[in-house]
């Protein structure tokens, strides 16, 4: 019997060529011009602020108001970032500000991801209602609970003075433990942990007990390599909250000594002679550590958002 070839190569009637994939940008140009002029003309707008921003951080304070105002300065100059650095305290609240993120960021990561995994693979009697009374804690506005929360700073017990009860001192008021204090566990954290654990196999935590693994390292083992996006997503929330505060610094501290970056910067504008050049330099050095971080994790960041907003 003769043999039949079935394979077709390539110029045969029939042959299949993958497709060629071409680069988005290039396609909405070319297919729809007005797409891509409307999403031209809204990202100038968006950036034209922070380029603003940035032009007037490099100008001496004689040039910001001009008759003929320019984006590129004239004469260039880094007295501004020199100004806000020591003469505005940027530096020490920076470092302040580092450590009150990174502890709320260290803590988050830990236990409200620990938090979110029980949730959703660890179901007791009455978890639904449990977790959803947290999340409605979210929706209380922040200004209502100002007052409750300062007092729970001031009567800490055993610190700042206080006795067992609370008493007789300032507790945590004015000290970079009381300005985090809020910050450290995140019902929207807490939620998002749980829609991603939601999506990850159950049979994966359930070999892992058949092998003798406790819950501890089924969950560290097994579950937090798949949940790096989530990670990643908990930490920026995190750490973007606490540097991007403002009110609570406002009412918690009132020395320099625990003053956070938005305070630090909020002094350039409050006195008589406002300085427009260090503020605006304090304001690029601060925005600099939010940038670093999304970019370093740009892609967890938004892989974690993806997989939480559909899983579960």
């Amino acid at each position: 019997m003769m043999s039949v070839h079935t394979s077709r190569g390539p110029g045969r009637i029939g042959a299949r060529w993958p497709a060629v994939r071409r680069p988005a940008t290039r396609w909405i140009a070319r297919r729809r011009p007005g797409t891509f002029l409307v999403l031209m003309i809204a990202t100038v707008l968006v950036m034209m602020p922070f380029l603003w921003m940035l032009s007037i951080a490099f100008k001496p304070e004689a040039e910001v108001f001009t008759s003929v105002p320019s984006m590129l300065p004239a004469d260039p100059t880094f007295e501004n970032f020199s100004t806000a650095w020591t003469s505005g305290n940027v530096g020490r609240a920076m470092i302040n500000s580092t450590m009150v993120a990174g502890a709320a960021v260290l803590v988050n990561c830990t236990f409200a991801v620990l938090a979110g995994y029980a949730f959703a693979k660890l179901p007791f009697r009455g978890s639904t209602l449990v977790f959803l009374l947290m999340i409605s804690t979210a929706m209380v506005p922040v200004a209502v609970t100002l007052i409750p929360l300062f007092l729970m700073t001031k009567g800490f017990p055993l610190v700042g003075g206080n006795d067992l009860l609370g008493q007789d001192g300032t507790g945590l008021l004015d000290t970079l433990p009381g300005v985090v204090l809020p910050h450290l566990i995140a019902p929207l954290n807490i939620f998002l942990a749980r829609q991603y654990f939601f999506g990850l196999d159950d049979d994966l935590g359930e070999a892992a007990r058949i092998d003798g693994a406790s819950e501890l390292t089924t969950f560290w083992r097994i579950y937090v390599p798949l949940a790096r996006p989530l990670v990643a997503v908990v930490a920026i929330f995190s750490f973007t909250a606490v540097w991007d505060d403002f009110l609570w610094p406002l009412v918690v501290t009132s020395s320099m000594e625990a003053e956070t970056v938005q305070l630090a910067l909020s002094k350039f504008l409050t006195g008589g002679n406002v300085m427009y050049g260090p503020a605006m330099a304090g304001a690029v050095l601060v925005i600099l550590p939010v940038v670093a971080v999304f970019v370093f994790n740009q892609r967890s960041f938004i892989a974690g958002l993806s997989d939480g907003g559909v899983k579960g």
